[in-house]
């Protein structure tokens, strides 16, 4: 009993000293609020505001959106099933194209990493929680549930702000900056787009998040000749592995690590100083099995990382040379993208003069906050206990960014122009943004140089932002921003104001799953329109064959309308024509359209267009394919 009294007030002695710690930390902050920093009861309740607003914003409308090509592959791979079922160059129904759709009791776990690593080349993670996510809903239609596959990301995402908050209390030394840095998760458009895809960037983000909280602990221990702890490296090495098992891109997050690292010990040299003075090598040493641990444990990818270059599912992403101003177009991209992690106004699906407002807005919005920014930061850097921190995250994100444009422009692959890749130093970046409106907040500068500062104005800008914020997130489950791409949705809609006189047929040329997962969502949004009869409507995968690039499909001797859909800058059309007879023999080309970027799009092109139609309407915005096809008409 006496020993158990003791080890109680040991227990309370170092909690106190610990809370000592705290206020004398937080009362070093600039213009911190020593009573407010100790109020765990008053954070606590902030932060599940925050998880709450999150919740709300990110399963709101979940299943408003039309799922799209890279989510059927994590449904299909989740299942366990596999794409290799559908038939190809061969008329299907709607029922034939969707049957991989359908819940199958007899595919576990081995089927879904059997399936998944034999015909895609993504790591299986992710694909084998959502397989045991799906198992406790039950089939919509004897499919599976759209709104369980996204409510999966949708709780990760949730996840990610309790885990900003860590992150940003690590790096920052301060509740404020960790309270503000969820807050700005909570709301970010970026990241509510990223909740809402049946994908695994959310839980690539939370595995993120961590790992950069192990990271920013062992700078601050190694600059301070403290050695690393083995449970603390252990942790990270585990991290990192379960990141990269959830995306390969994970790696650009480690390989920032170590860039950060780099470019703080050469630009800070009174720390570097003390690295070399180092009495014992534990430090370094233990830091140095952090990057061996983490390789060691994630070479079993290595096959499958090879042969990601040369697999067709990647090829849309290889650039070739950058000519004329086209090299400017992953960096506009990009700063298009990074405005959309804290602002986002209607651009899509509105008129056009809106859509221009709303950009110009989100223009003057993110330079009006990047200059309340940027003062907040000029105070933080006179502050020598939060400023380490701060330096990592830095350093982290210019050493990411400078990685993506690396790629980009020097391996000729272009992550930059797709903004969802950025994912991987997302969170360092918003907790950046949350240690500058925290200084804001709490010594209240000026917005300007020269102006006095009022701590009331700089609060009530701060307030203004998070309010900006969440109409972002609402921009973005409203399906005003951010769309599916592809747009299946269009597509479907299109297609049924034609009157279909004739039996309908939507075709594609097939090169791997994507175009399958592209003639899925059209068949799932006809399924929307109830005067659509999907018994009169056929879909064709045209399998293009390098060997033998000229697929052979037969049709019975009726009349089809053809459907021919391609996406412009202004919005999609829709070109039909009525074939009462069809040659037996009848040589196209066929257009394959890729991903344009200004307004995501669906196609369902027509393999039977004749010749010169297909010539006449063969030049598109994007890369382009060109598909020689024989059809065998009976």
């Amino acid at each position: 009993m006496l020993l158990s009294l003791n080890s109680l007030r040991a227990g309370l002695k170092r909690r106190n000293d610990r809370d000592t710690q705290d206020r004398r930390i937080d009362s070093r902050f600039p213009g911190g609020n020593p009573s407010v920093a100790v109020n765990y009861r008053l954070h606590g309740l902030l932060l599940l505001m925050w998880i709450a607003i999150a919740t709300a914003l990110r399963f709101t409308n979940l299943t408003l959106k039309p799922v799209w090509t890279d989510e059927f592959s994590t449904l299909v791979f989740s299942l366990g099933n596999s794409f290799l079922t559908i038939p190809l160059d061969h008329p299907i129904s709607a029922a034939e194209l969707l049957q991989p759709l359908q819940p199958n009791p007899q595919a576990g776990i081995a089927a879904v990493s059997q399936n998944l690593l034999k015909e895609s080349n993504h790591p299986p993670l992710y694909f084998l929680l959502s397989h045991l996510w799906l198992k406790l809903f039950p089939p919509v239609d004897e499919r599976v549930s759209v709104w369980a596959s996204r409510a999966l990301p949708a709780l990760l995402g949730v996840l990610s702000v309790p885990a900003t908050f860590c992150l940003g209390w690590l790096a920052g030394r301060s509740r404020l900056v960790g309270q503000l840095s969820a807050a700005l998760m909570a709301v970010s458009p970026f990241g509510i787009y990223l909740a809402q895809e049946a994908r695994h960037y959310t839980l690539a983000t939370v595995w993120i998040t961590v790992s950069l909280c192990c990271f920013v602990v062992a700078v601050r221990l190694i600059w301070s000749r403290r050695p690393l702890p083995i449970a603390l490296c252990l942790t990270w090495i585990v991290v990192n592995c379960l990141g990269i098992a959830t995306h390969y891109f994970v790696a650009f997050t480690l390989l920032s690590e170590a860039i950060a690292l780099l470019i703080l010990w050469l630009f800070q040299s009174p720390r570097r100083d003390a690295i070399n003075r180092v009495s014992t090598p534990s430090p370094l040493w233990r830091l140095i099995t952090v990057p061996a641990g983490t390789l060691a444990g994630s070479l079993v990818w290595l096959p499958a990382l090879l042969t990601i270059q040369e697999s067709e599912l990647t090829r849309w992403i290889q650039q070739g040379d950058f000519e004329g101003i086209d090299w400017l177009d992953p960096i506009l991209r990009t700063l298009a993208g990074w405005t959309t992690m804290l602002y986002l106004l209607p651009i899509q699906g509105v008129p056009s003069r809106i859509a221009i407002a709303s950009g110009i807005g989100l223009g003057a919005l993110t330079v009006w906050t990047l200059l309340w920014v940027y003062r907040g930061f000029k105070v933080q850097s006179t502050n020598p206990e939060t400023q380490l921190g701060l330096q990592t995250l830095g350093a982290l994100v210019a050493g990411g960014i400078a990685l993506s444009f690396l790629i980009t422009y020097g391996f000729n692959i272009d992550v930059a122009s797709v903004f969802r890749y950025q994912f991987f130093y997302f969170p360092a970046a918003i907790v950046l943004l949350g240690a500058g409106l925290a200084n804001c907040w709490t010594a209240g500068v000026a917005v300007l140089p020269g102006l006095s500062p009022s701590r009331t104005v700089a609060k009530r800008a701060v307030v203004l932002i998070g309010v900006i914020g969440i109409l972002g997130g609402l921009t973005v489950v409203s399906n005003l921003g951010y769309q599916k791409t592809h747009r299946p949705d269009g597509v479907a809609q299109a297609i049924q104001q034609q009157a279909l006189q004739y039996p309908a047929l939507v075709a594609i040329p097939h090169n791997n799953h994507g175009q399958t997962g592209r003639l899925m969502g059209i068949a799932l949004e006809l399924q929307r329109h109830p005067e659509v009869d999907l018994n009169r409507v056929r879909f064709l995968l045209a399998h293009y064959r390098r060997r033998d690039p000229q697929p052979r499909s037969r049709l019975s001797n009726k009349p089809w309308k053809i459907f021919r859909v391609h996406s412009m800058s202004g919005g999609s059309t829709l070109e039909t024509s009525s074939i009462p007879s069809l040659t037996p023999y009848c040589n196209n080309k066929v257009a394959l359209l890729n991903q344009n970027y200004a307004l995501s799009m669906a196609i369902a092109i027509s393999t039977m267009l004749a010749p010169e139609k297909s010539r006449e309407h063969g030049a598109y915005a994007g890369q382009r394919g060109e598909l020689r096809c024989t059809w065998t008409m009976h």
